[in-house]
């Protein structure tokens, strides 16, 4: 009996759903499960032919379990996800031809616990804030170049207001963005780097509103310009389940955030008709990873290169599984 398990946190309406859903199928010989996991034995065997990962971003025993867990397909591959960051996908995505906000990343305000000023003595100081200033250019975002929620960011007008939120920022390493005067946005779903849902989104609204239900009209082409840029970053960045957002100035999708490997998918907020796409599309991805296992191979080599950021990885068709899906 092949095994697909599910490993969550604090969400409650998605992992029910989904195990639910894959058992429905009654495919002879795989079943779905909530994944239990206790102390890990060293080359120990994974019971589980796939994976899909809600939660091992916040918990690093998870994190470890998973990238321990060779022969098993996980959704998304671990060791990926525990690479990636903000704005090395920005920089990505230029060179893949997406459009992305400008962007500067800058060193901590205060340094680390245990970095003395000799750790630091490569860095410039003090930065050239006005060149800086002059690339980025105000209002813009101040944030975490790897983190989520909408933690620790910042809308900053002018120098002041940046400088006062900089100063808040602790030992985090931030970036700074130009704010998009966005007149539609949107949030999409990828799943298996094939099918997409273009959501329209309000970052500005409460959350529980953020998800618009009423019924739009957009500019021709526009939709599918972000379904196709969707598709090409997550492919670039081997994630088979995935949310992308794009803020539209001018008429110009530009790509907010997309490193989002464990989208929100709550019933109440999604709204039903995402959330049973989302429930679906996930059930079949997992499916077909039970029943045929896609070995992955990452080239770093290509993604960092430029050039052949879009050939940086490869999916073969393989017997047996092996490490991570995506």
């Amino acid at each position: 009996m092949k095994k697909i398990g599910v490993l969550f946190g604090m969400e409650n309406t998605f992992p029910g759903a989904l195990v639910e859903r894959i058992n429905s199928m009654e495919v002879d010989g795989i079943r779905a499960e909530f994944v239990e996991v206790g102390g890990v034995e060293m080359a120990g065997a994974c019971p589980y032919a796939v994976i899909v990962d809600r939660v091992s971003h916040d918990m690093p025993f998870y994190r470890a379990y998973l990238k321990h867990a060779g022969g098993t397909q996980v959704i998304n591959n671990p060791f990926w996800s525990a690479a990636d960051d903000k704005f090395f996908n920005y920089s990505l995505a230029a060179k893949l031809g997406v459009a992305v906000p400008r962007t500067v990343l800058l060193p901590e305000k205060q340094l680390p616990p245990e970095i003395s000023g000799k750790s630091v003595r490569n860095l410039q100081f003090p930065l050239d804030w006005e060149a800086i200033f002059a690339y980025v250019k105000f209002p813009a975002f101040l944030k975490p170049h790897n983190g989520g929620g909408w933690r620790d960011v910042h809308y900053v007008r002018d120098k002041t207001e940046f400088f006062a939120a900089y100063d808040q920022t602790r030992d985090l390493c931030m970036m700074l963005q130009t704010a998009v005067d966005f007149k539609e946005y949107f949030r999409c779903y990828v799943v298996g780097q094939q099918e997409v849902r273009v959501m329209a989104y309000d970052p500005r609204r409460p959350h529980e509103e953020r998800y618009v239900r009423e019924a739009k009209r957009y500019p021709k082409g526009l939709v599918k310009r972000v379904e196709k840029d969707a598709l090409t970053l997550c492919r670039a960045l081997g994630y088979d389940l995935n949310s992308v957002e794009f803020a539209v100035e001018g008429g110009v999708p530009y790509a907010i955030d997309f490193m989002n490997p464990v989208p929100d998918v709550d019933r109440i907020s999604v709204g039903e008709e995402s959330f049973a796409w989302m429930v679906e599309k996930v059930a079949r991805l997992a499916m077909a990873r039970a029943q045929k296992p896609v070995a992955v191979e990452l080239r770093w080599a290509g993604l960092l290169g430029g050039a052949g950021a879009k050939n940086g990885r490869k999916q073969v068709r393989s017997p047996s599984a092996s490490s991570g899906s995506g």
